[in-house]
């Protein structure tokens, strides 16, 4: 995701100038809770995306596919709640960008790859449920977890190139009605702003959509078969399928609001909607959809702990392993004294028969 100035300064205006300057309440209320709601789903999200891939990480069973993509997605939301801090602190601060023009850049990188990212990865995990529960017999490549990785490497190397004009036109320029040196996107022409905007409307949120609705579609009425629901093999395809739907659930709940406003922007660089009202309408608009869609990336670890049993299981055997160390050795032991006393009652038995067998021959 890629701001440009209008999307972060509060604008400067003179109340006896402009007939919209009432708005100005608006951005300012805004600005004021912005640093301590970045801070918090920062914190949040880097802590339970990190306790999510420890899991995935430490786990004793194989990763299947489904794991490479949850993975994968949690890895890029923890990378972008990372990031999230810088612009707190800059908020906070009035909007003056005091890191660097290389951590200008590199940050505003970073969150615009977590969203084209995170769509692809749900994409393609949405796909390997369709493959399992609609194409159990077929073979395809996309079920292997070589090829899974592959393509999330793919997808990382997509999204760094779709993000590449945020890595040329992001940068530290003085900003005279603010009055601070900011970060800002600097495009070169203002048809840079209709590409990235049409780009994110289709590549990132129309085709993804289709595709996975199509997917759910197939999906639903494989898991509404009787017949096959009694399948111990399909019963465990059915616990993670329900993980990823509730997951793809919250993302459009998450970041439709923000393609709408994307969509709605463009309409107004052809300037269909002329009138302070609708920008300063669309300028908030953008800013509270674009804070909940960065809310996805902290909700995405309360959604495996809630609906994904399988990965509960996997979190009490990786995390009980760990808080208590001596969990292996206990058990060995235990396992041991079970043995000897195992051991010790044959012989019993064996003592007690020898013993009857013998009493018998001495009295016949």
């Amino acid at each position: 995701m890629m701001l440009n100035a209008s999307d972060w300064l509060v604008p400067s205006v003179d109340p006896e100038l402009d007939p919209c300057s009432n708005y100005t309440a608006a951005w300012l209320w805004l600005s004021s809770l912005q640093p301590t709601y970045m801070a918090l789903i920062s914190v949040v999200g880097f802590v339970g995306n990190g306790l999510v891939l420890c899991v995935f990480c430490l786990q004793r069973k194989p990763c299947s596919v489904a794991d490479v993509y949850l993975g994968n997605l949690a890895a890029a939301d923890l990378v972008m709640m990372s990031c999230l801090p810088f612009w707190a602190v800059t908020i906070a601060r009035g909007y003056q960008w005091e890191f660097g023009e290389v951590l200008c850049k590199l940050v505003n990188v970073v969150i615009s790859m977590n969203y084209i990212c995170s769509v692809l990865f749900l994409v393609l995990v949405c796909v390997d449920r369709y493959l399992a529960l609609v194409k159990p017999m077929s073979c395809s490549r996309l079920r292997r977890v070589s090829w899974a990785k592959r393509l999330c490497v793919g997808i990382w190397s997509l999204g760094f190139l779709l993000t590449f004009p945020t890595m040329l036109f992001r940068t530290v320029a003085f900003v005279e009605d603010a009055n601070v040196n900011a970060c800002i996107l600097d495009y070169p022409h203002p048809a840079w702003r209709l590409h990235h905007n049409i780009t994110r409307n289709l590549l990132g949120f129309l085709i993804p959509v289709l595709v996975v609705t199509y997917c759910t579609r197939h999906i639903v009425a494989a898991l509404s078969d009787r017949g096959a629901g009694v399948l111990p093999g399909v019963r465990a395809e059915r616990k993670a399928t329900d993980l990823v739907l509730a997951v793809w659930v919250v993302f459009l709940f998450c970041w439709t609001p923000h393609q709408v406003m994307r969509f709605l922007d463009t309409i107004d660089y052809f300037q269909l909607t002329p009138g302070c009202l609708w920008g300063h309408i669309l300028d908030i608009g953008i800013q509270l959809s674009t804070y909940l869609a960065y809310s996805n990336s902290a909700i995405n670890p309360f959604l495996f702990v809630i609906v994904g049993k399988q990965f509960r299981r996997r979190a009490g055997e990786v995390f009980g392993k760990t808080l208590n160390p001596w969990s292996k050795e206990s058990t060995y032991l235990t396992g041991s004294f079970a043995s000897v006393n195992r051991l010790n009652e044959k012989q019993r038995i064996s003592i007690e028969t020898l013993d009857k067998s013998v009493l018998r021959q001495t009295l016949s």
